[in-house]
């Protein structure tokens, strides 16, 4: 950031918040079913290991520098197996090229051994994370643009996509135009596939398995969505069957992209190969790293392998995008929540499906689902077979099936009925593809419809093919997108920023069907899914696109970049910024931000340390047994993060707190004069009948204190509330309520939630 000239400050503080616990919980996608042990029947499980980095290496080649680091993981797992084990056999990575360590198949008696080694930093056994647009760029106000000028701009910039691969046949990922990779690409190339200068790399990691023996072709459709958003090519006249028609683009069509497959079907995204795919992108020479996976339990930042990879990232000058996850809207269910990545939500756009469902007495329905088939269902008889778990066997070829439950409805035994189609009850705010026509309405209407069929001699319906309508009220936040507060650090307001997540479009594989269902034949190149996984590359392609203008500027002025110009959400949502973080993404704006909100790694060290990181923590998470913490470490609302969260201490009493900020002017020199303005400084909150405010004002630089500076002020009265009303987990979670985080900081609630925009 030395580049960056400093002036004087404009500041808008904003949106101050205070929450309630909010009772609701609802999962929109299943979780993946995955052998957490990975072991071999042998009493093994892979477990990661960080050690020292090995001074001698530093100065050697690359290839010599690996070998000789080989080496030492081998010597030192040699001294722990008896004559019948083969080391060789055991390593399953070498974390040797911006990491340090390995992972390895080891039992229990040998882990423990293992951790009293000398250069041994810390131990962790392996966790499985999950996976979690032609108008999406459009409702974000990014203009369509792929010509020989912004090509020339973009084709340095090269973005990580960490997932299930992509299908290479896609038009998205044309190379047609594009000049041969940046000199800066060290990567490499399956010897299954013919790169391009489109996707420049491509790697297979599960379990350290050699490329010969790995499929790198993306089988699920999950990774190919994501790497066409982010960087797709223009493609005019995408469409799924007709919904959607427009160009899919993504928010960087010149991007490099290389692909790094570590999700797998059936098995998810196994830790040891997302480290080992972050350690080879770093080094490989990309400047975005995109992972839409999240694991479903929030772990400190030295246990969570993403944290881990993307602290060594963000010090490398490398930005990491990962989604807020799927488990919303229950509050305290985001996982990525380290302050050195972006964390992004779920949101809709102004464009949503629907599927009309018609009754025989003319009454009708809009439902939540995508009905793309060649023929709509007509009139057919509606049936209630009663409970669908034991239908094996029955046919109903023809009808339409009703069905009370959209969590206990297993799709293959319906479809294996003969049934024409399904209507079931669920409160979803965005709709899905199924293997046959299926319409899911609101309770209220499936008893309507249950109250026809009981009252009519020969109840029909018509399931119609999907359309798509125009939604005024976007942006909202998805139901299942994942709400804060930060359960590790209260004081960092995460989700970070929203983008769009629901019902997008966006390239397919070829080598799966459009439902991913069983009975599913449609092969489509477009489909249209949705998932915090899905806002994940909105938010990396602008971070893409930042960076191809200001390559210069360090990963957190660029997140920082991103936060502070990004649109109010209006919506009246119970959660507000717990939700939604500083808004929705804004392409352009974020190109200008006018000031940043820059921080360093030591700021992060000091920030853990102030966490009550200890020794061995620290060492996981920065690969150095040398780190140590400063004299004066800061607290977590003291980290120059361009937003703010401010922990009520003590519940029913009066709290008061002051937040410093520096801030670098990115604008022109002298552009900007001083000025502090609070947009809305207090929220109501009801204490009987009597409203009471939240406060915040800005205190403005003085000859003491450096121009760049300011504090900000943030007092209220105290808040009182049930806590018994929090979930049994946040009450009782492991390693925080002896720390007293839980208990008496706003952990859960309530918290005063602040983001920054800058003007």
């Amino acid at each position: 950031m030395a580049a960056m000239a400093r002036s004087p400050l404009l500041l808008v503080a904003a949106l101050v918040s205070v929450f309630f616990s909010h009772a609701a919980g609802i999962l929109t996608l299943d979780p993946v079913q995955a052998d957490v042990t990975a072991g071999d029947g042998d009493g093994t499980k892979v477990y990661i290991v960080f050690t020292e980095r090995q001074p001698a290496t530093a100065e050697l080649p690359e290839l010599e520098a690996s070998a000789a680091v080989s080496s030492f993981h081998h010597d030192m797992l040699s001294d722990l197996l008896d004559d019948s084990a083969s080391v060789a056999d055991r390593i399953v990575y070498h974390y040797s090229r911006s990491l340090h360590g390995f992972a390895a198949r080891l039992t229990e008696d040998e882990r423990n051994m293992l951790t009293g080694k000398d250069r041994v930093l810390s131990i962790h056994e392996r966790v499985v994370y999950s996976q979690q647009t032609t108008r999406s760029w459009d409702f974000l106000g990014l203009p369509l643009h792929e010509h020989s000028t912004s090509l020339s701009i973009e084709k340095d910039v090269i973005i990580a996509i960490l997932d299930t691969g992509v299908s290479m046949d896609s038009a998205s990922f044309s190379d047609e135009g594009l000049a041969p990779p940046p000199a800066k690409w060290k990567g490499r190339c399956s010897q299954y596939i013919n790169c391009t200068n489109k996707i420049i790399g491509f790697w297979s990691y599960n379990q350290g398995l050699p490329d010969d023996e790995l499929f790198p072709l993306d089988t699920e459709g999950h990774g190919t969505h994501m790497a066409s958003i982010a960087a797709g090519r223009v493609v005019s006249n995408a469409s799924l069957h007709g919904l959607g028609n427009g160009a899919a683009r993504g928010a960087t069509p010149g991007a490099r992209l290389a692909i790094y497959k570590v999700c797998w079907p059936e098995k998810g995204c196994a830790s040891e190969d997302i480290l080992a795919a972050m350690d080879d992108a770093i080094a490989d020479g990309v400047d975005v790293i995109s992972a839409s996976i999240a694991s479903y339990f929030v772990v400190e930042y030295s246990d969570d392998a993403l944290a881990v990879g993307a602290f060594h990232a963000a010090r490398r000058g490398v930005v990491t995008s990962v989604p807020a996850g799927n488990c919303g809207p229950t509050l305290g269910t985001i996982t990525n929540v380290a302050p050195w990545m972006i964390s992004t939500a779920a949101t809709t756009t102004d464009r949503k499906i629907v599927s009309k469902v018609v009754l025989g007495n003319g009454k009708h329905f809009l439902g939540n689902s995508i009905n793309t088939f060649p023929d709509s269902v007509n009139r057919a008889l509606i049936v209630d077979p009663g409970n669908l778990e034991e239908l094996k066997g029955e046919r109903y070829k023809g009808a339409i099936l009703l069905h009370p439950s959209r969590k206990a409805f297993f799709e293959f035994v319906a479809f294996d009925t003969g049934a024409a189609g399904v209507i079931l009850p669920e409160e979803a705010d965005d709709s899905k593809s199924y293997s046959m026509p299926i319409a899911v309405v609101k309770q209220s209407q499936f008893e309507e419809i249950l109250d026809y069929y009981n009252s009519t001699r020969r109840p029909v319906v018509s399931i119609w093919n999907s359309e798509t309508v125009f939604d005024a009220e976007a942006p909202l936040v998805a139901g299942f997108s994942s709400r804060g507060p930060n359960l590790i650090a209260p004081g960092i307001l995460k989700p970070d920023i929203s983008a769009p997540g629901v019902e997008i479009l966006a390239a397919w594989s070829s080598l799966n069907v459009q439902s991913m269902r069983h009975g599913d034949q449609r092969r489509v190149p477009y489909n249209t899914i949705s998932g915090t996984s899905v806002a994940t590359p909105h938010v990396t392609g602008v971070a893409a696109y930042v960076k191809s203008v200001h390559p210069d500027w360090s990963p957190a002025a660029i997140i920082s970049a991103l936060i502070t110009t990004a649109k109010p959400i209006h919506a009246k949502i119970l959660e507000a910024e717990f939700a939604y973080g500083a808004g929705q993404v804004n392409p352009a704006g974020a190109l200008d931000p006018g000031l940043v909100y820059d921080t360093t790694v030591a700021d992060y060290i000091s920030f853990v340390c102030a966490q009550g990181y200890n020794a061995t923590q620290i060492a996981a998470l920065t690969g150095t047994i040398n780190a140590t913490c400063p004299t004066s470490s800061m607290a977590a609302e003291q980290l120059n993060y361009p937003s703010i969260a401010v922990p009520v201490p003590n519940y029913g009493v009066d709290f008061s707190a002051i937040i410093p900020r520096t801030v670098t002017n990115v604008g022109p020199a002298d552009s900007i004069s001083i000025k502090a303005e609070i947009i809305r400084s207090y929220i109501e909150l009801r204490q009987g009948d009597s409203p009471n405010q939240i406060v915040a004002s800005a205190v403005m630089p003085t000859a003491a204190m450096d121009a760049n500076t300011i504090r900000i002020r943030i007092f209220g009265p105290g808040v009182h509330c049930n806590c018994n009303l929090l979930p049994p987990a946040w009450r009782t979670r492991s390693g925080h309520q002896d720390q007293g985080l839980l208990h008496s900081t706003a952990a859960v609630m309530p918290c005063a939630a602040i983001d920054m925009p800058i003007s």
